[in-house]
């Protein structure tokens, strides 16, 4: 119950066509996943049982490749333990001459044998009273070697004439041979005495068993070993390492085994063990094949059902994110009107539904009260733009009347002195204020114009300071025709001299710095008066600390309007250290244009 809460709760925080999208993708993969593992896992049963036949037709085929090897030395050691010239010679009591001639005979039918054929290492007739023909005569037995107390002539003994097939050895009955060798044996039997005369061997070359059991494969790391009825090792490709130890085979399961195959784990490998045993031999042929070799088509298929599963699944999912569009389209047209209304943008904002439900319902209330807000707020603009048209009237014709009184007072000061030079220019700079106060009520006007207003301003403001006072002006002249909103300098100016330098000891000094770079103009206005801390810093644009010896146009007032007209990225910056100075960077753009229109 509390993970059915959980899953509910997931989907609280899902926008609907995600839910949807969600829910279609989960049935969609699910199906789809099912189907897959279905699929998959009939397949790789299939693949693995034809695997286990093809394993199963190999190993048959090599026991019957072996039977009839086996059958084809049976056959040669038949012939030679009939033949008369070795009946003879172990059985009558002749001549020294009819055993020379015996001798003879029995040698060239060994060179015949061995001629014929190549696989064969040793041939041999040895009867009980150790007389002997080995090879081609010349052979001898083993000094140390005592021919009883081999394995395979103890079978061959048990066998009484019947031919037994030894597991792999190292032949050392005859003298200075030591071949790794697999013994086919049978005891001679006296048909007059119906008693064992003596022993007839041929040592079959190791390797013409291994040729019969690697000319089929099984694979880059599959094999083929040979087992006795005993769960000897008749044949192994890593015999030395069976024989060592450091190699063991699964033959107790393979054994008790009920049916020919198994499959188990070797190694992290999983291997699919296939035996089959021959009835005239009694070996069993062992295939040890590893399933990942096998089953390569199965990992195709797998590779196929993949890309299938995956073209499905993307198919259905471009199905779903269409029909799940299509479904919360209306419902995202009036999110997305609704964000751009929460932004404050108006324009454009009319939602179009066609179907006539209830989202076309909603989305025809909300037409409608965007209508009514953008006819309340056009309203409040035109008021608003009414207010400010008032406002920059009064602010351009707004002069400081102590700043008035002071100046004039002035003027009448040098007049008494006869200082008709300096009341000339006082004058005139006087007279180039009040005119571009009173000119005209554009809010823009260019940089030049700026420059020269506050020009105006400082000639005066040095007049009346006298050598308290010096101001340089240093403007690019490819931003004279900037365009810039009005009063702008002036206040900035006007609080460096009465805020900065009027309170420093010793001559003050005021810079004007324009500068033109790609898209913006920065002016920089910089004092080398008392500076500020940064609390003062921090309450300059605070507009509950206006200053009352201004003209009434206060930084905070030029800040708001610089942002107004061309966004929060541009406006004031001030820097300043006490006892140093403080400069005030203006960031214009360089084609700003102003927000208030007439």
């Amino acid at each position: 119950m509390k993970r059915k809460m959980k899953t509910l709760q997931v989907f609280q925080y899902l926008n609907i066509r995600t839910s949807i999208l969600l829910l279609f993708s989960t049935l969609i993969i699910s199906a789809l996943l099912l189907i897959s593992f279905i699929s998959l896992n009939y397949t790789e049963k299939i693949a693995r049982n034809n695997s286990v036949d093809y394993t199963t037709k190999i190993i048959k085929q090599i026991n019957n490749d072996i039977d009839s090897y086996i059958v084809s030395m049976d056959n040669i050691s038949t012939l030679v333990a009939k033949n008369s010239a070795v009946q003879s010679y172990l059985f009558d009591d002749d001549s020294s001459v009819n055993y020379e001639i015996n001798n003879k005979r029995i040698l060239e039918l060994f060179e015949t044998v061995r001629e014929t054929r190549e696989d064969i290492c040793n041939i041999a007739i040895i009867d009980k009273n150790d007389k002997y023909i080995i090879n081609d005569g010349k052979d001898k037995l083993s000094e140390f070697v005592s021919l009883e107390d081999n394995g395979w002539y103890k079978n061959a003994v048990l066998r009484n004439g019947d031919t037994f097939v030894s597991s792999s050895h190292v032949q050392n009955v005859i003298k200075d041979n030591y071949k790794w060798v697999i013994t086919l044996c049978r005891t001679l039997i006296n048909p007059y005495t119906n008693e064992q005369e003596g022993v007839f061997f041929i040592d079959l070359n190791y390797n013409a068993i291994s040729d019969l059991c690697e000319k089929n494969s099984l694979g880059k790391k599959g094999y083929v070993f040979i087992i006795d009825e005993n769960g000897n090792i008749i044949y192994h490709p890593k015999q030395q390492l069976i024989y060592s130890g450091l190699m063991s085979e699964k033959i107790e399961k393979i054994m008790s085994s009920e049916e020919n195959y198994f499959v188990t784990d070797v190694k992290g490998d999983s291997c699919v063990y296939t035996f089959s045993k021959s009835p005239k031999t009694g070996w069993t042929v062992v295939g040890v094949a590893y399933m990942d070799e096998l089953i390569k088509n199965d990992k195709e298929m797998k590779a196929v059902y993949g890309i299938i599963t995956s073209v499905i699944l993307g198919l259905a999912m471009l199905i779903s994110i269409v029909i799940s569009k299509e479904i919360t389209k209306p419902l995202q047209v009036l999110r997305d009107s609704m964000k751009e209304v929460e932004k404050g943008n108006f324009e454009n904002v009319n939602i179009e539904v066609f179907n006539k439900n209830e989202i076309w319902s909603l989305s025809n209330s909300f037409n409608i009260m965007i209508a009514e807000i953008k006819k309340l707020m056009e309203q409040n603009i035109q008021e608003q733009k009414q207010k400010r048209k008032s406002e920059l009237k009064a602010l351009q014709s707004q002069i400081n009347p102590h700043f008035l009184y002071n100046t004039l007072d002035s003027i009448i000061w040098m007049a008494e002195g006869n200082k008709t030079k300096e009341v000339v220019v006082m004058t005139s700079s006087l007279a180039k204020l009040l005119r571009q106060s009173i000119s005209n009520e554009e809010e823009i006007t260019t940089i030049e114009k700026e420059i020269d207003y506050v020009k105006s301003y400082l000639t005066i403001e040095k007049m009346r300071y006298k050598d308290k006072l010096e101001f340089k002006i240093d403007v690019q002249k490819s931003i004279y025709y900037v365009d810039i909103i009005k009063l702008v300098l002036q206040p900035i100016v006007e609080n460096a001299i009465y805020h900065g330098i009027k309170y420093k000891e010793g001559k003050g000094m005021i810079l004007i710095e324009g500068y033109d770079y790609d898209n913006d103009v920065e002016i920089l206005v910089k004092d080398n008066g008392i500076g500020m801390n940064k609390d003062q810093l921090d309450s300059i644009f605070d507009s509950k600390k206006k200053n009352d010896k201004s003209n009434g146009v206060g930084v905070n007032n030029v800040q708001m309007r610089l942002q107004l007209s061309y966004g929060k990225e541009y406006g004031l910056v001030y820097e300043s250290e006490p006892l140093k100075g403080t400069t005030v960077k203006i960031k214009i753009p360089k084609k700003g244009k102003s927000v208030y229109e007439e």
